[in-house]
């Protein structure tokens, strides 16, 4: 009953049939909130709508847009190795693992994420120790 409320007029009553699942239909329905992007060692958070973006690709643009001055680069070179230099991108899931962005495939990274998690990149613990 409470889908029927939540979900638009179907003549049907029956989820699309082109080969999408429920999750997928709420994900295409916008029904998926914003996610925070918390960039580490800022106190102010940017918001994303991770559905308005068709991959990994669009999301690192975006990302660089919001968080490097003069956030033009190269599209065809940027990806989320390289979105902000010096920084790791991970995200935290339903559960709240931390993981990096680009284990899972677009769609479910999408309907898992909670939060983008952007982490400086640590220099190995060795040279800081001088060798040892």
């Amino acid at each position: 009953m409470w889908q029927e409320r939540m979900l638009p007029k179907n003549p049907n009553n029956l989820l699309p049939t082109s080969g999408c699942g429920f999750d997928d239909y709420l994900v295409s329905s916008h029904v998926v909130p914003p996610v925070t992007v918390v960039l580490e060692g800022r106190s102010i958070c940017q918001r994303i709508s991770l559905h308005k973006h068709a991959s990994y690709h669009s999301l690192a643009k975006a990302i660089h847009q919001m968080f490097v001055d003069g956030g033009e680069a190269d599209s065809d070179e940027l990806d989320l190795s390289n979105a902000i230099p010096g920084y790791l991108i991970a995200y935290e899931d339903m559960e709240n693992d931390l993981l990096l962005v680009g284990d899972l495939n677009w769609e479910d990274f999408v309907r898992v994420a909670r939060r983008i998690r952007i982490l400086p990149v640590k220099a190995n613990s060795r040279k800081r120790r001088g060798g040892d």
